[in-house]
């Protein structure tokens, strides 16, 4: 049995006022590690974090970039350069945690949750430019499929565009809360490969960077088919192949002129309506 009389006062303290608190209801607020300082918020039960730049106009509503997959450990020290020169020209970096959604519809009332709440309530421009990494392609194209003209421009690092490719349909469809057989007779509703039309019909620029010997994300199942379908809409698309590059960490993925350069012009161009 426990003597009490042995225990530190200061550990009763402590354990008195964790008690305390649970019993109000009370939870201890959400945390994150980013490559960049910034505000980390709980948002109906997800964790969500603003990167602001230090200047901030309070009267002109603040370009920003949409990262994803905000999960586990991203984003993560890879994107602190990229991070960095959006900060230098004015331009904030967001994002939330929907877990291992691959797009599905939750994952997307969450993604509109954010959106209002930055729009809304933060002082963000009313069309972000989308960041996808891997997995986050999944996230974004089906959040921007379903709101085009909230979307600036999309740009990828080796993203996923392709349900079937990865995580394959057996994976994805607990997420979808379906069996595999059944999201495969619908996957035209969830596959941003198949959904395109919406954001060709808008206009908005994508860039993609995509390595040819991708074992994870094949090039020729992801950007290949999304580059292709989105020309022959009439969308306006670059895809930059790395030749002899897979998915790795290789810190030209993330150092990339080209690809930064492109979310700045557009994330800075002027637009009616913001």
């Amino acid at each position: 049995m426990t003597n009490f009389q042995t225990i530190p006062a200061s550990i009763v303290l402590l354990l008195s006022l964790s008690l305390a608190s649970w019993a109000l209801g009370d939870t201890p607020a959400p945390t994150r590690k980013l490559p960049v300082e910034g505000q980390v918020f709980s948002l109906d039960g997800h964790t969500a974090f603003l990167i602001l730049p230090e200047d901030v106009d309070d009267e002109e509503p603040t370009p920003w970039v949409w990262y994803a997959p905000t999960v586990g450990r991203y984003p993560a020290k890879e994107e602190k350069w990229m991070f960095e020169k959006f900060l230098a020209e004015g331009i904030a970096i967001a994002g939330v945690d929907v877990g291992e959604s691959h797009g599905n519809p939750k994952g997307r009332e969450v993604y509109s949750a954010l959106y209002r709440e930055l729009v809304d309530n933060r002082g963000m421009a009313k069309q972000p430019c989308l960041l996808a990494r891997s997995r986050g392609g999944l996230m974004l194209y089906n959040w921007a499929v379903e709101n085009p003209k909230s979307v600036r421009c999309i740009a990828g690092i080796y993203p996923v565009s392709n349900l079937a490719s990865y995580p394959g349909l057996k994976k994805a469809s607990a997420a979808y809360d379906m069996p595999a057989e059944q999201l495969a007779k619908e996957l035209e509703k969830h596959n941003p490969n198949d959904r395109l039309a919406p954001l060709a019909k808008a206009k908005v620029p994508i860039f993609h960077y995509h390595g040819d010997i991708d074992k994870v994300v094949p090039l020729e199942k992801n950007s290949q088919v999304l580059h292709d379908r989105y020309k022959q809409l009439g969308g306006p698309m670059t895809l930059r192949v790395a030749e002899g590059r897979g998915h790795t960490m290789w810190e030209g993925w993330f150092q990339n002129q080209e690809l930064v350069d492109f979310v700045i012009s557009h994330a800075k161009r002027e637009t009616s309506g913001e």
